[in-house]
């Protein structure tokens, strides 16, 4: 039979609980940052513009683009779209930019005829 010396087991388990420690800080670490991260992408979106509508207005029109069942647009959203380039807008339809701020284009592009706004004929 072969024994291990308590003095190895001690060494053992103190190198397992320093590397357990170290993935503990970097998991946190990683953590920290992506919410910082995030936080700064949100921040950005809300103080861009884009096709003359603010990231307020987006934000505003976001629960009305959401699937699965969105609501109706808010008069903030509809406020938002009367001052926007919709032209403009509908170059976003494929675009990555609206799925990053959890907007549906499709939902998306039926929200002027839902304010009871001129939709652009070739969107």
């Amino acid at each position: 039979m072969h024994f291990i010396e308590p003095q190895q087991a001690k060494a053992i388990d103190y190198t397992n609980l320093y590397n357990m420690e170290s993935y503990q800080k970097i998991a946190i670490l990683m953590l920290l940052l992506c919410v910082a991260m995030i936080s700064n992408i949100l921040e950005v979106s809300n103080a861009q513009t884009i096709c003359n509508m603010s990231g307020e207005g987006l934000m505003a029109c976001r629960p009305a683009a959401s699937p699965p069942t969105p609501p109706p647009p808010s008069a903030a959203c509809c406020s938002a779209l009367s001052q926007a380039d919709l032209r403009c807008l509908c170059s976003y339809k494929n675009s990555k930019l609206l799925p990053s701020l959890g907007i549906d284009p499709n939902l998306a592009m039926q929200l002027p005829a839902k304010c009871k706004l001129p939709h652009p004929a070739k969107c």
